[in-house]
């Protein structure tokens, strides 16, 4: 029986090609401008958080419990290496180091900046925990974590009017307090192609810094954890808080709100505009749907009088929304296929087309290339959401159908 009635809904459907073909069309359409809507997020803003993580804090920072509220250098995590080398055995944790980040006064003879540092030893770093190792656009790098160099953003380096090989001075707050100071020759310059921290960037040495703090040998400010889903940010957060007290396991969106509430409100925005396409599909399908019934009241009036029960044929009408459902999401995946493959594997460059360089937020370089790159659960809601708003589209119509009185409607000419 449910053969019968899923073959009478198809050769239903194209009594009128037309009609249908176009019902199908904008299924597929819909569902198209939905993944690649999101698949562009996915891909986008996931970049944009692992840059953010591999720029200072990781995806999930430990450090003290009172260091998020009031940034100072005598709040501090003790025991660090072991810290790390615990993390690591949790398998949702891809890569740890350790960090210490803050403010300083950089000077030179003719100029003096403020600029926020990091410092780090280059051991435990490589550009997939630490991106400024790729941006160095002139000299090089520390060569180990007592190195006496400093690495500078170029646009710093040209406030402070000095290049590779002269030096500086760089100031800061020890732990205690004390105003301290250190002399550095700069052995590199880096330019990320974010004015902000261009402008206003150092990269020092861990173990140098660690002694000018003050700080015993197994303490620095942060542990920083990446993870290999940035997803999981906030469930390795909670996981892993009672293994690292009384450090606190802070994840990215508490340590750089900007950020998170510019990815929060384009999330929603995308959000409501693949709820208005899904709307506009369904409202079509309902006008498809319910047309169809009207046009076949005379149809049904007959079916009803030799035996067709209102249950039938509810099921009759509610099998033609199933098919179109089918039909159109293949179609869709056909039409998405090839626009979602240039866009995963080659990209549209915006900033070249719209002529814009350097565009960044809270700090961190905006991709100048888009790409597409949908997980696999945001996938399977749309394509769930599809399926029920084709779904729920054919009900009334179903209902309509089968509640025709069928002395009535044989009437109808």
């Amino acid at each position: 029986m449910a053969t019968g009635i899923a073959s009478m809904a198809w050769r239903n459907l194209w009594r009128n090609r037309r009609r249908t073909i176009v019902t199908l069309s904008s299924i597929a359409f819909g569902t198209m401008l939905a993944i690649l809507f999101t698949g562009i997020g996915d891909a986008n803003f996931s970049q944009m958080i692992d840059l953010a993580a591999r720029m200072g804090g990781g995806h999930v920072t430990l450090q003290h419990p009172e260091y998020l509220e009031l940034p100072t250098f005598s709040r501090t995590v003790r025991d660090a290496p072991r810290l790390r080398e615990q993390m690591l055995e949790d398998a949702a944790v891809e890569r740890a180091t350790l960090r210490i980040t803050g403010n300083l006064m950089v000077a030179s003879p003719e100029q003096s900046q403020g600029a926020g540092f990091i410092a780090f030893d280059p051991a435990l770093e490589s550009p997939a925990t630490l991106s400024l190792l790729e941006a160095v656009d002139e000299g090089r790098l520390f060569e180990s974590a007592d190195d006496r160099g400093i690495v500078l953003g170029a646009r710093l380096a040209e406030k402070l009017g000095v290049g590779v090989g002269r030096k500086v001075v760089y100031t800061l707050t020890d732990k205690g307090g004390e105003i301290v100071q250190e002399a550095a020759r700069v052995i590199g310059l880096v330019r990320t192609g974010a004015p902000s921290v261009d402008a206003a960037l150092c990269l020092l040495p861990l173990e140098r810094v660690r002694r000018l703090l003050g700080y015993a040998p197994d303490e620095v400010l942060q542990v920083t954890l990446f993870l290999r889903d940035q997803r999981a940010a906030g469930e390795v957060a909670a996981r892993v808080a009672p293994e690292v007290f009384p450090a606190a396991a802070v994840p990215w969106y508490d340590n750089q709100p900007e950020l998170s509430g510019f990815i929060r409100m384009k999330v929603v925005s995308a959000h409501i505009m693949e709820v208005v396409i899904m709307l506009l599909v369904a409202a079509g399908i309902f006008n498809t749907l319910f047309v169809s019934v009207m046009e076949r009241v005379r149809e049904f009036g007959i079916m009803l009088a030799i035996g067709f029960s209102p249950a039938r044929l509810f099921a009759l009408v509610m099998c033609e929304s199933l098919w179109l459902a089918g039909v159109g999401l293949l179609a869709g995946a056909v039409v998405t296929a090839v626009p979602y493959w240039y866009l995963s594997q080659v990209g549209v460059d915006i900033a070249s087309q719209l002529e814009i360089t350097g565009t960044e937020v809270a700090g961190i370089a905006v991709a100048s290339v888009m790409y597409a790159g949908i997980y696999l659960d945001h996938l399977l809601v749309i394509v769930a959401v599809a399926v029920a708003a084709v779904l729920l589209s054919g009900v009334y119509p179903a209902w309509s159908a089968g509640h025709v009185e069928p002395v009535e409607s044989i009437r109808v000419l």
